[in-house]
């Protein structure tokens, strides 16, 4: 069985014992437990989707380790003029192991 979640703007397809870097969820994790409500399918045998949610859906999983995702360069230069300006951004991800798809 897997699900379609979607958390962070972002979409996954999640399956039991999976392991995903998801953006970070704030102080919402303080117990290492994380609930993801918002399932927009579930598939298996018999695919359900939802509108914009499946009713009833839950994935659970729990939090593994915090870490930060690759560095991104930023350069900005106009020509002829002198401009330029050098920025760089790391995000902060969650580690996620799925434990459990109900529906």
């Amino acid at each position: 069985m897997y699900a379609i979640i979607e958390t962070g703007g972002k979409q996954y397809r999640v399956e039991q014992g999976d392991v995903i870097d998801i953006e970070r969820l704030g102080d919402a994790v303080d117990s290492g437990k994380v609930e993801f409500d918002r399932v927009l399918m579930v598939g298996g045998d018999e695919a359900r989707i939802g509108t914009p949610a499946v009713d009833g859906a839950r994935v659970t999983g729990t939090l593994v380790s915090e870490l930060r995702g690759p560095k991104i360069r930023i350069f900005k230069m106009k020509r002829r003029k002198g401009y330029r300006r050098s920025n760089g951004h790391r995000q902060d991800l969650h580690r996620v192991r799925i434990d459990n798809i109900a529906v």
